[in-house]
């Protein structure tokens, strides 16, 4: 992630009980690579920089930019302290200009079509953590259970002939020595 753009959305659905759920996801706009999936009731500015903090400790990397709307999660004294002290750019799309944000979007689009569509969700804790996740049941096979990162993982896999999954591609890339992105042929 260092040196790159890191797009970030919520997405919003109802869980079985008709209880709303947010999905924020953080993608990396070079690799498309779905960097967090992760689902609240409500979400802070506080929880939000927990999630960046995450990703950053995981992958051992950290944005340059990070591209967003204007939602008060992300226009918070928290977020912007954040930014901040990581050095990260904040940039924000204008008002009512989703397209602005395209990669993100784009994969809100794959994941309502592919995710939330076909299955039923409820949420449960996580053992011994405050964060949520989510249990999914196929809507064909009640009662089966399922991980979210692992569906997230399948969202992801390329759709044409002879294109590297997201995950290979960014392992391609950051093994090269020299900073030009690799062929996708």
């Amino acid at each position: 992630m260092s040196g790159s753009h890191v797009a970030l959305d919520f997405q919003t659905d109802l869980t079985v009980d008709g209880r709303q759920v947010r999905f924020l996801n953080i993608i990396d706009e070079y690799t498309r690579e779905a960097l967090a999936t992760r689902p609240f009731r409500s979400c802070t500015a506080d929880q939000l920089c927990t999630v960046l903090d995450d990703i950053i400790a995981t992958t051992g990397r950290s944005p340059t930019h990070i591209r967003m709307d204007n939602g008060t999660e992300m226009t918070a004294y928290a977020m912007g302290d954040w930014c901040r002290f990581t050095g990260v750019d904040p940039s924000f799309i204008d008002p009512a200009s989703p397209w602005q944000n395209g990669t993100c979007e784009s994969f809100n689009g794959r994941f309502r079509d592919e995710f939330l569509t076909t299955e039923q969700l409820s949420m449960a804790k996580l053992k011994g953590s405050g964060t949520g996740t989510t249990v999914r049941q196929h809507a064909r096979s009640p009662g089966t259970g399922g991980r979210l990162a692992h569906r997230v993982q399948h969202l992801q896999a390329p759709r044409l002939a002879g294109l590297p999954h997201p995950e290979a591609y960014r392992q391609q890339w950051t093994h090269q020595e020299s900073t030009t992105p690799p062929t996708l042929s």
